[in-house]
């Protein structure tokens, strides 16, 4: 017998005045009139970025074994549970942040603007800056045509000040990972407040004092559209309802994390207008907190491609809440001294940690036949590998992810002495559909990642 029922369509989303939330992809959303193959929607393929600051320690880091049967060294052990998707890749290299002859210093300046570009950047003030498009915009040209952002840009420190920081460069290149084009970085996101009113906010209006007072006035971003919530719930298979409710739970959930570190921020700055975009203090809160939006902006396909600083290169933030009191930056000049190493390992640690409770939601959410893990992409990296000697080679990077069955994990896969990154980047440009022939200072593609 034909069933004639009518599928909610992908792209639905639940609009109040002022204030707008998708939704996930939800079982009624699989089209009803169909063989069995074709009711299983084909997965969107999402991909990211996540980069930490100032080296690692890469004896803690790397695997001693190739292939399947590596070990999880002290640094990688936060991801023991995913190990089946991970994929641990030494051997490559950012020279185009090695230094040319006559430059001095800008050590970290160059490894931030050639991570995800493979480019030596230009010196500059700030007028005429220069590096060369990022992987993560490449991609975000094809799978942005899908989704309402192109990409989203996150960080976890403040935006840069303008003027030079590292000789004969402009601040501005320590301040992102991402570039629009050669000549046009994107900054990167500080507020948890700003991204989520990005994601919910009312794509219908640029009046965002409008809507800014609307959601003041009734405290929620849910609150403004609650009738429409409840009359869409009633129409909802049983399957459905509770997966929609969960879904509205965690929205429910990072507005109100996002209002409280709000008002701590104004109870302990009272003689200060409260700012728009504060943050948790806790710096373990903060980045959980944009982990889940960036886990929201993939589930509601707001967006398929999200870059993600844990720090910037040269923070100098300290990590007291794991014993760490000590400046990042200046710590990763360690001289070998064994107390600094043990705290940069603690620290290299505890960005890991925090990487593993985003890999576990992106896990724990579902998405169509699987899970958001399933059908995604995440690299994981540091544009450099010895901070203290401020090294570009044989950088520490990772995948995690299923990426829709295009990717098998649980392998450390060793490239040739001299790969550059971006040999690897053209591989993850092909599975995402984005194929190029050249992307920065790349000589070749990454076919390592599909042997054993």
């Amino acid at each position: 017998m034909m069933i004639f029922k009518k599928a909610i369509p992908r792209r639905t989303f639940l609009k109040g005045a002022g204030a707008a939330v998708a939704l996930p992809l939800l079982d009624g959303m699989i089209p009803a009139l169909a063989t069995a193959a074709d009711t299983v929607t084909k997965p969107v393929l999402r991909i990211g970025f996540v980069m930490v600051p100032n080296g690692i320690i890469m004896e803690k880091w790397t695997p001693a074994t190739e292939g399947a049967g590596f070990e999880m060294t002290p640094i990688l052990e936060p991801l023991a549970p995913f190990r089946d998707r991970l994929l641990v890749l030494t051997g490559l290299d950012s020279k185009q942040a090695n230094a040319w002859p006559g430059e001095g210093g800008a050590y970290h300046t160059r490894a931030s603007a050639a991570y995800l570009t493979g480019v030596h950047p230009k010196a500059s003030d700030g007028r005429d800056m220069g590096a060369g498009i990022s992987v993560d915009q490449i991609a975000a040209q094809e799978l942005g045509k899908h989704a309402q952002l192109a990409s989203l840009e996150l960080a976890l420190d403040p935006k840069q000040a303008s003027g030079y920081c590292e000789g004969g460069f402009a601040c501005a290149y320590l301040g992102t990972i991402c570039w629009r084009t050669a000549t046009t970085p994107l900054p990167m996101e500080d507020s948890p407040r700003v991204v989520f009113e990005r994601l919910f906010g009312d794509s219908d209006t640029t009046d965002r004092s409008a809507r800014l007072a609307l959601v003041q006035e009734n405290r929620s971003i849910l609150d403004s559209i609650i009738q429409e919530v409840n009359s869409f719930r009633a129409t909802l298979g049983p399957k459905d309802r509770a997966k929609f409710v969960e879904y509205l739970e965690a929205v429910r959930d990072i507005e109100r994390r996002i209002q409280l570190a709000e008002e701590q921020a104004s109870r302990e700055l009272p003689t200060l207008e409260r700012p728009a975009g504060s943050h948790p203090a806790s710096y373990e809160e903060y980045a959980k907190l944009m982990f889940d939006l960036a886990v929201l902006a993939y589930q509601t396909d707001l967006t398929r491609v999200i870059t993600f600083a844990l720090a910037f290169e040269r923070s100098s933030r300290a990590y007291r809440e794991i014993g760490v009191p000590d400046s990042h930056h200046p710590l990763s000049h360690h001289r070998n001294d064994p107390t600094s190493i043990e705290k940069l390992v603690r620290l290299n640690t505890f960005h890991l940690k925090l990487f593993a409770y985003y890999v576990e939601k992106l896990r724990s959410t579902p998405d169509g036949d699987g899970s958001l893990l399933d059908h995604v992409m995440i690299h994981y990296g540091s544009g450099m590998s010895d901070g203290n000697l401020h090294m570009n080679e044989n950088l520490p990077m990772l995948l995690v992810g299923g990426a829709t069955g295009k990717l098998k994990g649980g392998r450390h896969v060793r490239f040739p002495v001299g790969t550059p990154t971006t040999n690897l980047y053209l591989t993850l440009l092909d599975i995402v559909g984005t194929p190029m022939e050249k992307l920065g200072d790349s000589n070749g593609k990454a076919d390592l990642l599909s042997i054993a």
